[in-house]
């Protein structure tokens, strides 16, 4: 089974619970990482003030490999927990992975 990239793009007041999340389930999730990102576009809810300024709102993006029925169940496990958060996805086949 080929495994598939998660990408996760989030308000940064939810990336701590969903961080947990992911580290209480390692059965799913091997290990993932986070960085900060600026969300830009129509479909990102600009909500502080500053937010509306700059034209962009702060976000989180969590990305983590793994075989396609884990990635889905993640999804399904977020989609459970935090019902209308918010949260932006996609999954992608992943071509080569590995450890230099």
């Amino acid at each position: 089974m080929t495994d598939l990239l998660l990408t996760l793009v989030m308000p940064d007041d939810l990336a701590e619970h969903v961080e947990d999340l992911l580290l209480a389930n390692p059965d799913l999730v091997r290990g993932f990482t986070a960085s900060h990102a600026d969300g830009h576009g129509s479909v990102v809810q600009l909500n502080d003030p500053a937010e509306l300024v700059a034209g962009h709102a702060p976000r989180t993006l969590i990305r983590t490999i793994g075989p396609e029925d884990a990635m889905r169940a993640v999804l399904a496990l977020i989609r459970a927990t935090f019902p209308g958060a918010n949260i932006y996805y996609w999954l992608a086949p992943l071509v080569e992975a590995g450890k230099l």
